[in-house]
């Protein structure tokens, strides 16, 4: 192997210090599991290594969002055929909460923001999630997920229409056998 042929330690490095962290909850958003989303952004940045920096270009943000979620989605349908998922959050944290009405109201207006957001077509949760969560283009968004910039812009202003129509009507549900 000549010396040119590696690729160079510090781009992946870079690459691992920048995308790591947003990789990880994207994975995590689909596995619903902390070691499964791991072991996925794992696979994504040894695929990464075996690869070539020079065909990658300026395009390694977008290949590496792909390859994680589309190995975040075969190991997701793989898990769920053995086991149900859990959906639950983590555990709120204690300590530095303002006061009891502004934590109840703040947690109700994100327990409301995430049932719309779950109400959502799988595939407009994800561009909304790319796009809010982890801060990725439209560009990014659809090399990631293989859709044209004009279908993520579609989607996206889809899925905002829903949710503001959705957190604009009212609290979704009440208790069982109330009538809004």
């Amino acid at each position: 192997m000549h010396p040119t042929d590696a690729p160079e330690p510090r781009w992946i490095e870079r690459a691992l210090a920048e995308f790591e962290g947003p990789l990880l909850r994207h994975a995590l958003r689909i596995t619903h599991d902390p070691e499964l989303a791991r072991d996925v952004v794992q696979d994504a940045f040894l695929r990464l290594c075996r690869a070539d920096p020079a065909e990658m270009g300026d395009h390694v943000g977008q290949w590496l969002f792909a390859v994680c979620r589309n190995r975040a989605l075969d190991v997701s349908r793989k898990e769920q055929r053995v086991s149900t998922l859990s959906t639950a959050g983590p555990p709120a944290a204690a300590g530095a909460e303002p006061g009891p009405e502004i934590v109840a109201e703040r947690r109700e207006r994100e327990r409301r923001t995430a049932a719309a957001v779950a109400s959502l077509p799988d595939e407009l949760q994800e561009v909304i999630r790319l796009k809010f969560q982890d801060g990725l283009s439209y560009k990014e968004i659809g090399a990631a997920t293989g859709k044209t910039v004009s279908r993520v812009g579609v989607q996206i202003h889809a899925a905002m229409q829903k949710l503001r129509a959705q957190l604009l009507e009212g609290p979704a549900d009440g208790p069982a056998g109330e009538a809004r």
